[in-house]
C-alpha cells in the first residue's frame, strides 16, 4: 500500500513521495540530502563565474585591461549559461538532475584552473565564458527541489536552495580577495598571486560534483535509470517533452520578468565592486566586503521570497503567488532606481541592501510559480526561465555597462525603470484551473487541475498509463486553489484521496 511504502522516508509524503514539508536542519535522505547538496554544489559554481571581479582592480593592471574588455568579459560570463540552461532543463527531463548537473560542473571546472594561464583580454574573456556555463546548475538545483518537495513547500524549498547557492555571488566577493591576500603575504608576487587564487574555487567545484554523484538521487525514489529499468518510470522522448515546454506561453513570460531579478542581480554581481571601489575611492578588500552584503543578502531574501510564495498560497491560491511576485519584484526596481541617484556611502549601502532584499525576494517568488506551469516538461520550463535570467544580464549589460556610454550611477538608475515595465508580463498568466492576477478561474466546469495536466499527454500515452505521475500530480497542486480548495480536497477524476493514488 502506499501508505505503508510512504514509511520508509523521514519525512512525511504525499502520493508521489515528495516531501509534505521543509527541514532545513535535517540531512535526512534523500529529500533534505538532495536538498544540501543542490544548493552546495551551485555555490561552488557561482563562487568559480564571480571569482574574477573581486580581484578586477588587479587583474586589469595585469592584462591592461580596458572598460570595454571588463564590460564584454562581464557579459560573456553571463552569456554562454543562456543556452546551457535550456539544455539543462532538458536533461534533467531526460536523465536527472543528479547526472545532468555533476556533468556539466566537472566539464566547467577546467574553465577555472585555465583562468591562472591567461595573458590578454581575450584569453580573459573566453574562461570566463566557460566558466560561466556552470551556472546552468541552477535549473538542476530548482528542477531537483521540485521534483522532492510537494506544492505546500515547494516554494520554500526552491528558495532556499536557490537563495544558498546564490551565496557564492557574495561570498566570492569575501573570499577571493582573502585568499588572494593570503598568497600575496606567504611571498607571491600580486601578479602571481591572483593566479594562484583560482586554484581554491576550481578544487572546490570539482569536490562538489562528486559529492552530487556520490551521496544524491534523482527522485524520492531512486535514479532515472534505476527507475526506468525497473518500468516505475517511463523514458520520455526528447521531442515531446521540449514541445509541450516551448509552446507554453506562461514559461516564456516568466523567462522575461526573471530576466529582470534573477538576470539584475548578476549584473549587479558583475559591477558593484568596481562601482564601490571607483565612485567613493576605497580599498579593494572594503569596496569587496560592501560588495558581499548583495550577494549575501541571499542567505534570507530569496529564501524568504519562496517562503512568502507558499505562504500566501495557502490562502489565495496561485494568484496570491502572482500577485507577491509583481509587488516584490516592483519594489525591486524602485530600489534600484534610487540606488543610482542616492550620492553618499552611507545612504548607498542602505538602500542596496533594501534593493538586494526585493530583487533577491522575486527570484524566489519565481520559482514558487515554475513548479506549476507545466510536469511533463518542468525541466525545460525551469531552463526557459533559468535561461531568461541570463539573457536579462546580457542584455542589462550591453546596454547599460558595456564601456562608458552611460556612468555606473546612471546605468543602475535605467536598469531600475526597465525593471519595473519588465515585470508588467505577470498580469498576463493565467492558468484556467486557479485564475490569474486580475480574474478567478475559468466558469468551464472542465476547468481543473487534472484537465490542465493531462493537456501533455495524448490518447495514446494515457492508454499506456504513462499520464500517471501527472495525474498524482494534479491531485496534490489541488492546494493552489487557496481557501477553495478546503471544500474540494478529492479529486473529481480519481476515486480515492491523494494519500492512496
Amino acid at each position: 500500500m502506499e501508505v505503508e511504502s510512504a514509511r520508509k522516508f523521514a519525512l512525511p509524503v504525499d502520493s508521489e513521495h515528495k516531501a509534505t514539508e521543509f527541514r532545513l536542519f535535517s540531512i535526512a535522505e534523500p529529500h533534505m540530502r538532495a536538498f544540501h547538496l543542490s544548493w552546495i554544489s551551485f555555490f561552488a559554481c557561482f563562487v568559480s563565474t564571480f571569482a574574477a571581479p573581486p580581484l578586477l582592480p588587479i587583474i586589469r593592471d595585469n592584462l591592461n585591461l580596458t572598460a570595454t574588455d571588463i564590460g564584454n568579459a562581464g557579459i560573456a560570463s553571463v552569456s554562454g549559461a543562456v543556452f546551457a540552461r535550456i539544455a539543462m532543463g532538458t536533461a534533467c527531463d531526460l536523465f536527472g538532475p543528479r547526472l545532468a548537473s555533476a556533468s556539466l560542473i566537472l566539464l566547467t571546472a577546467p574553465a577555472v584552473y585555465f583562468t591562472s594561464i591567461v595573458s590578454s583580454p581575450v584569453s580573459f574573456l573566453l574562461v570566463r565564458f566557460f566558466t560561466g556555463f556552470s551556472l546552468a546548475t541552477f535549473v538542476s538545483t530548482q528542477f531537483w527541489m521540485s521534483s522532492m518537495f510537494s506544492a505546500p513547500v515547494v516554494g520554500t524549498a526552491n528558495g532556499v536552495a536557490g537563495g544558498w547557492g546564490n551565496l557564492g555571488g557574495g561570498a566570492t566577493q569575501l573570499i577571493m580577495p582573502l585568499v588572494f591576500g593570503l598568497i600575496r603575504d606567504i611571498g607571491a608576487v600580486k601578479f602571481t598571486a591572483w593566479r594562484i587564487s583560482f586554484f581554491v574555487p576550481a578544487f572546490f567545484q570539482m569536490l562538489s560534483a562528486f559529492a552530487v554523484l556520490i551521496f544524491g538521487k534523482d527522485l524520492p525514489d531512486g535514479n532515472f535509470r534505476k527507475l526506468q529499468k525497473s518500468g516505475d518510470k517511463h523514458k520520455d522522448k526528447f521531442s515531446n517533452v521540449f514541445y509541450h515546454g516551448v509552446t507554453n506561453y506562461r514559461g516564456w513570460l516568466l523567462a522575461l520578468t526573471y530576466g529582470y531579478c534573477f538576470g539584475v542581480e548578476l549584473t549587479i554581481d558583475n559591477i558593484i565592486a568596481e562601482y564601490f571601489y571607483d565612485r567613493f575611492n576605497l580599498e579593494l578588500h572594503t569596496a569587496g566586503i560592501i560588495a558581499a552584503s548583495f550577494g549575501l543578502a541571499n542567505i534570507i531574501s530569496r529564501p524568504s521570497g519562496g517562503l512568502i510564495s507558499d505562504i500566501v498560497a495557502k490562502r489565495f491560491g496561485m494568484r496570491g503567488r502572482l500577485w507577491a511576485l509583481w509587488i516584490v519584484q516592483t519594489l525591486g526596481g524602485v530600489f534600484c532606481i534610487i540606488l543610482g541617484r542616492v550620492g553618499s556611502l552611507s545612504a548607498s549601502i542602505a538602500v542596496m541592501i533594501a534593493f538586494s532584499f526585493f530583487c533577491q525576494a522575486a527570484c524566489g517568488l519565481t520559482f514558487g510559480v515554475v513548479p506549476f506551469v507545466s510536469r511533463r516538461s518542468l525541466g525545460v520550463i525551469s531552463g526557459m526561465t533559468g535561461g531568461g535570467g541570463n539573457v536579462g544580464a546580457v542584455l542589462t549589460q550591453l546596454i547599460f555597462f558595456k564601456g562608458s556610454k552611460y556612468s555606473k550611477e546612471t546605468g543602475i538608475t535605467l536598469m531600475g525603470i526597465m525593471i519595473i515595465f519588465c515585470t508588467l508580463p505577470i498580469f498576463l498568466i493565467y492558468f484556467p484551473q486557479w485564475g490569474g492576477m486580475f480574474c478567478g478561474p475559468s466558469s468551464k466546469k472542465v476547468a481543473t487541475e487534472e484537465d490542465y495536466y493531462m493537456s501533455e499527454w495524448n490518447s495514446a500515452e494515457k492508454e499506456q498509463g504513462l499520464h500517471q505521475a501527472s495525474l498524482k500530480f494534479a491531485d496534490n497542486s489541488r492546494s493552489e486553489r487557496g481557501q477553495r480548495a478546503d471544500s474540494q480536497t478529492i479529486s473529481p477524476n480519481l476515486s480515492t484521496p491523494s494519500t492512496n493514488v
